[in-house]
């Protein structure tokens, strides 16, 4: 049974509780009505008509208490800010009489006027004062000192970052600034699904409970239904399901969904992350590449009014065309050769030249990804698509119509971090079939993010797929990018975390 531990500070809030029903006062009531924010006073109050904002009803926390005898100034805060109020007590003497009863936390309403403070300050004068929550535990409020010198220091602010993204409900409290990158994640998120509808492609929901995992090359998460007494798996991606919706008949479907992937953390990295992943009918992987650029420049220009950003102390650009390489090339650039095609212990010999550390028992394919990965992945830093991989990296994509050996798809890289990854689709049921054989084989031999053959997949491309463009896209990525954050941890909020010791 856990034990519940308080402070002194507050066990004596848990007595003001107390004292506050025993005076009949609800400390938690069932509603408040609201006529204005913060932002809405701080923005309407003209000195010229001050009558306009001769009635306002707000509700928020309390941050900060300054009492001087018979008149208290306090700060709340809402979701748009803060703003002072004035208590005066010869206005309110019944509730003035218990002002000791409230504390930095609590969740207030007031009604009252709206006037200038002698230092100028916009402030609410306060007719009438109600509780609306009684807070328990102490907030972990900054204190700031001003030095002889005229230096601010500021003291107790909440900037461990593991206490924050454990507790990110009193993060948002104090320190109420990163609301803005959380706010841009929404705002971007809409700016997509905008694009999207205005083109007529429709949003879709697949299962996050799946009885074969499919669409990536990643380690799942397994459950079991009791009732079916079978394992299912939470999805490492749509494509499997999205694909079957054009077999279906609809042209052009996405889904902005949660995925799950049982794999370390780190700053780009959560088990639990968020994807886009859209599929056009009739459309090719060069179709698809003009399209990314188009969706990602629209989308910065929406939510930050501009096509440039600063992220990891870098600008990056999203201003149209972007770069384009094809991978073979960027090998030949950085070790002098593709290594497409090369067998496992010349690959070996290659990572052991250029000091890419690769695990021994690694084939061929992941060899070459860690290649990729530490020897030129690092160096893409504006928007760049990297394109024609080798066949055996893509077991979904379709063969290069012209060059041997490779496949059509893309992966878009910014600041040395893959942000999307893109297909011509592989429509061919006998050639998908071979390809998943060989994923289903690579699995045998110890490779734990190999695929496994689908077969019902397998056969709805049987019934037949149009030819088609697909697109995956990392939101949580993007919104790093787009807010400066650098790592994935700031733009979600609630990110997976180790159990606290007991």
């Amino acid at each position: 049974m856990s034990t519940i531990s308080y402070n002194d500070q507050e066990l004596h809030r848990i007595e003001e509780l107390s004292t506050i029903r025993a005076l009949n006062i609800n400390p938690y009531p069932y509603s408040f009505e609201k006529t204005h924010s913060t932002s809405e006073i701080l923005s309407l109050f003209s000195d010229e008509q001050p009558e306009l904002l001769s009635s306002v009803s707000l509700a928020g926390r309390i941050m900060a208490i300054r009492t001087m005898g018979k008149a208290s100034f306090w700060q709340i805060l809402d979701q748009e800010g803060r703003i002072q109020i004035y208590l005066k007590k010869d206005e309110i003497p019944e509730m003035y009489e218990h002002l000791k009863l409230f504390d930095i936390g609590d969740i207030i309403g007031v009604q009252g006027y709206v006037f200038r403070t002698k230092v100028g300050e916009i402030s609410i004068h306060v007719s009438t004062l109600t509780l609306l929550s009684k807070s328990i535990r102490m907030l972990p409020i900054a204190k700031e000192e001003i030095t002889e010198s005229g230096e601010k220091i500021v003291h107790d602010a909440f900037k461990d970052k593991e206490s924050r993204y454990r507790r990110r409900y009193v993060d948002l409290i104090v320190n109420s600034s990163i609301r803005t990158s959380f706010v841009k994640r929404s705002k971007i998120i809409t700016a997509m699904r905008t694009y999207f509808d205005e083109r007529n492609w429709l949003e879709v929901e697949t299962p996050i409970l799946q009885p074969i995992y499919g669409g990536a090359s990643a380690r799942p998460f397994v459950t079991h239904h009791n009732t079916l007494d079978v394992d299912l798996f939470l999805r490492i991606a749509d494509e499997l399901y999205l694909k079957r919706l054009l077999v279906g008949g609809f042209e052009g479907v996405y889904e902005i969904s949660k995925n799950f992937r049982n794999e370390g953390m780190d700053k780009s990295h959560n088990p639990e992350y968020t994807a886009m992943e859209i599929y056009v009918a009739y459309k090719d992987y060069i179709w698809m590449m003009e399209m990314t650029e188009d969706l990602l420049n629209s989308i910065a220009l929406k939510v930050n009014g501009s096509d440039t950003t600063i992220y990891d102390g870098k600008e990056i650009s999203f201003a149209l065309p972007f770069t384009r390489k094809k991978m073979s090339d960027l090998f030949v650039e950085t070790i002098g050769m593709n290594p497409f095609g090369e067998d496992r212990t010349t690959l070996q010999e290659i990572a052991k030249k250029h000091s890419v550390s690769v695990d021994p028992k690694a084939n061929e394919i992941k060899i070459l990804d860690e290649l990729f990965s530490e020897l030129i992945q690092p160096k893409l830093i504006q928007p760049t698509f990297v394109y024609d991989y080798p066949l055996e990296m893509s077991p979904l994509a379709k063969s290069h119509r012209t060059d041997n050996g490779v496949v059509e798809r893309f992966e878009l890289f910014i600041n040395g971090g893959e942000i999307a990854n893109a297909f011509s689709e592989l429509n061919d049921p006998i050639d998908q079939r071979q390809r998943l054989e060989l994923q289903a084989r690579l699995k045998t031999e110890g490779d734990d993010e190999a695929m496994e053959v689908d077969e019902d997949f397998l056969y709805s491309l049987e019934v037949g797929m149009p030819p088609a463009a697909g697109l995956g896209v990392g939101i949580d990525r993007l919104v790093m990018i787009l807010t400066g954050e650098t790592s994935i941890r700031d733009v979600l909020f609630f990110p997976q975390m180790r159990p606290e010791a007991s």
